[in-house]
């Protein structure tokens, strides 16, 4: 059977025993229903797992005991910051999934002219905290032990100011470069448009802000499918995808 791996959000002290977080405890005793004694792995964002035990469990919470360091080797060197225009329903909530899953570093959710998604502060900020809880998921389910930052969203214009190095991309289905023309390289800013794509004054400002346009193939790409088709071509090109 496999060992269940947990995210615990504060730092992990070897051989002392501590509480889990709530939602990781939930977790264990609730949904898993794991008794004293089961074997867990913990992670923490810093890079390592922790082989632990489960040393005592009642209703309200779960504690544990870690007894090892473990390094985890399996992050990219190939480090990708998302900028995903946000839709609909699940559609963003799926992004976010399988684009930590495919390891990206970090995601920004983007306000866009076609994004088509209203949210005042609170509502905003409560998607943004479950979107994080779903990267951190994401994390346990794929065996990442560093947790991919998503953060706050804010709009297109000021994405594409920030300053950078790393290589700027974004999909245009008539562009002329492909992921295999490009120079190689370790850190890739990765912007691509909601549903309905981007306007083209938006394409414009991606071109004016440095950003290469590349194309994936001939078909017209849903922009979950879109994100994570050139996340994955990115992984096979200049990462660890095989």
């Amino acid at each position: 059977m496999r060992i269940p791996r947990i995210f615990h959000s504060s730092a992990i002290s070897l051989n002392s025993e501590f509480n889990l977080d709530d939602d990781a405890a939930n977790h264990v005793g609730r949904v898993l229903r794991m008794p004293v004694g089961s074997a867990i792995t913990l992670f923490n964002g810093d890079g390592f797992n922790y082989a632990a035990v489960i040393s005592s469990s009642d209703k309200k919470r779960v504690s544990v005991i870690a007894s090892e360091q473990q390094p985890n080797t399996v992050e990219s060197p190939l480090s990708i910051h998302l900028g995903q225009g946000i839709s609909r329903g699940d559609r963003m909530d799926f992004a976010i999934q399988k684009a930590v899953e495919l390891g990206v570093t970090e995601i920004t959710p983007l306000f866009t002219e076609r994004c088509g998604v209203k949210l005042d502060a609170e509502r905003l900020a409560k998607r943004t905290e479950q979107w994080q809880k779903i990267a951190i998921s994401a994390c346990e389910q794929s065996g990442r032990s560093i947790v991919p930052k998503v953060h706050p969203a804010i709009n297109l214009t000021q994405w594409l100011a920030q300053q950078t190095k790393e290589l700027k991309l974004t999909l245009h289905p008539w562009a002329k470069d492909t992921i295999k023309t490009l120079a190689p390289s370790t850190g890739i800013r990765l912007v691509i448009g909601p549903e309905g794509g981007f306007t083209d004054a938006e394409m414009s400002q991606t071109s004016d802000a440095g950003f290469i346009g590349i194309q994936l193939g001939p078909r017209v790409l849903r922009t979950e499918t879109a994100a994570l088709t050139a996340i994955s071509a990115l992984q096979l090109q200049f990462g660890d995808l095989a």
